[in-house]
């Protein structure tokens, strides 16, 4: 009899417990994957809270370069051409019949200095802006 009702009081159990239980449904938030469309606003106002980057069009007019200083804009150019025809005659001299003479140029934002070493050519240039400095070695061939 106590096996009976013991067996009696679980299959009772087991029946109460299903109606504790549910149907697990899922249902997409997204609007565009079939969810919703009331999340919408939601997950548009989620994503732009988010959002750090600036749109282009809204930076200073500057779309088309009209914000831009024509003085600065020289000034680097002047710098880059300056560059680029002291890295010329490094090469030319260098590799040529010529030496490059050794000494020390203000040449506008920068200070080149230029020494021979035993094992080549050294070019120190220091940015008087910035501090930077960039050390270029030149070996001989």
């Amino acid at each position: 009899m106590k096996k009976v009702l013991l067996f009696a009081f679980v299959l009772s159990l087991i029946g109460v417990s299903d109606l504790f239980a549910q149907r697990l449904v899922y249902t997409p938030q997204n609007p565009a994957f079939g969810g919703d469309t009331f999340n919408y606003q939601w997950l548009l106002s989620s994503a732009q809270a988010q959002d750090t980057f600036e749109d282009p069009a809204t930076r200073d007019n500057d779309r088309f370069g009209f914000g831009q200083d024509p003085l600065n804009d020289f000034s680097e150019s002047l710098n880059r051409q300056i560059l680029s025809r002291l890295s010329r005659e490094v090469i030319d001299r260098q590799f040529g019949e010529e030496s490059l003479e050794s000494g020390t140029y203000n040449l506008g934002d920068y200070q080149i200095d230029i020494s021979n070493s035993g094992s080549g050519l050294v070019v120190t240039i220091v940015d008087n802006v910035t501090g930077a400095t960039s050390v270029i070695e030149v070996p001989f061939f």
